[in-house]
């Protein structure tokens, strides 16, 4: 993934695990692992046969990796059980998980808030490109989408996210404290 201008000192992205129901026979995938940089148009994507806390964990390096110029990541993420700090623990060492946990800074959506992350636009955007019919080989699915992900890198193609802080604002009420002078 590229940077645009001066070295970044921050990085924001949209996170999201795409989770095939069980029994779901169509695809030998079980989770689809995303972050995209959405105005710079960027993705990276990961195919796993299982979705597990250390999966997760290696994705969380590989986007450290991408950025290697970027002084704090952050990540917009669902709330899901694989995606905390134990999981980078579970995968590397503790040096090496201390290090990782400390580039990031983990933003969760609000339960049943999945719609608020990019990412799930992006992972739309997959499906309806490239996973679109049966593929039966992993190794078929993962080349698939590196090349799709290439492509849409390639293209600098962006999110054009229309939910603005005022319709936040109405939408999520409930979520957000109101004070009384």
């Amino acid at each position: 993934m590229s940077q645009h201008g001066e070295v970044l000192r921050r990085m924001v992205f949209p996170f999201s695990t795409f989770i095939l129901p069980e029994g779901d026979i169509q695809y030998p995938v079980k989770a689809i692992f995303m972050a995209n940089e959405p105005l710079a148009g960027k993705r990276l994507v990961q195919i796993t046969e299982r979705k597990t806390k250390t999966q997760w964990a290696h994705f969380i390096e590989k986007i450290e990796e991408n950025y290697p110029e970027a002084e704090k990541i952050i990540l917009v993420m669902d709330n899901l059980n694989t995606h905390n700090p134990g999981a980078l623990y579970e995968a590397f060492n503790p040096e090496k998980a201390k290090k990782l946990w400390d580039r990031f800074e983990f933003v969760y959506t609000p339960k049943h808030g999945s719609w608020l992350n990019m990412a799930e636009i992006e992972l739309n955007v997959l499906n309806g490109q490239c996973l679109n019919r049966r593929i039966d080989d992993i190794s078929l699915v993962k080349s698939e989408v590196e090349a799709w992900q290439n492509h849409r890198n390639n293209k600098d193609a962006k999110i054009n996210w229309q939910f603005t802080t005022e319709k936040a604002r109405v939408k999520l009420k409930r979520l957000y404290p109101t004070y009384e002078e």
